[in-house]
């Protein structure tokens, strides 16, 4: 789930799976929700931002069943565009259209509530002075927080990846 565009919140479901059966719910919405932490989830459950199967729950640690239906409304994304940050990249392979670079375990791809800062796109915008997305800047298509790079690694997921 990606953040939601500014000012609209984002609206997720998830339905529990036999593997999920007695995971706490904390735990179970970090794992399904993409480059957020643990401590914002617990913050949006105690926000009465969550509800399992229609009843809004303010209990990180309640366990969830089988077939249990939970959603969570995300607050809208950050207005700001991430900044440049010098955080070491390990490149792989770089010339004048693409970077290739090992993402390693535990750095959160793209900015998101609970890590506007600290993340690859920091990294990538403080390595490659003149990027652009795939639109340019410009583009009023473009979302600055999410600017071209198209992953499925979360941020406990290493692997190399193409900007």
């Amino acid at each position: 789930m990606s953040p939601a565009p500014p000012d609209q919140e984002n609206s997720e479901g998830f339905s529990v799976t036999r593997e999920e059966v007695r995971l706490r719910l904390d735990v179970f919405l970090a794992g399904r929700i993409e480059d957020v932490s643990r401590s914002f989830i617990k913050q949006a459950i105690k926000d009465e931002r969550v509800m399992v199967n229609g009843r809004v729950v303010t209990r990180p640690g309640k366990t969830l069943s089988a077939d249990d239906r939970v959603s969570i409304r995300l607050p809208p994304a950050p207005l700001s565009e991430p900044l440049p940050e010098d955080i070491q990249l390990d490149v792989v392979y770089e010339d004048g259209d693409i970077l290739v670079v090992n993402k390693p375990s535990g750095l959160v791809v793209h900015p998101a509530p609970g890590h506007s800062s600290g993340t690859l796109v920091n990294a990538v915008l403080y390595h490659c002075k003149d990027f652009r997305g795939p639109y340019g800047r410009e583009d009023k298509g473009l979302d600055s927080l999410r600017p071209g790079i198209v992953h499925r690694l979360d941020r406990f997921t290493s692997g190399v990846m193409v900007v």
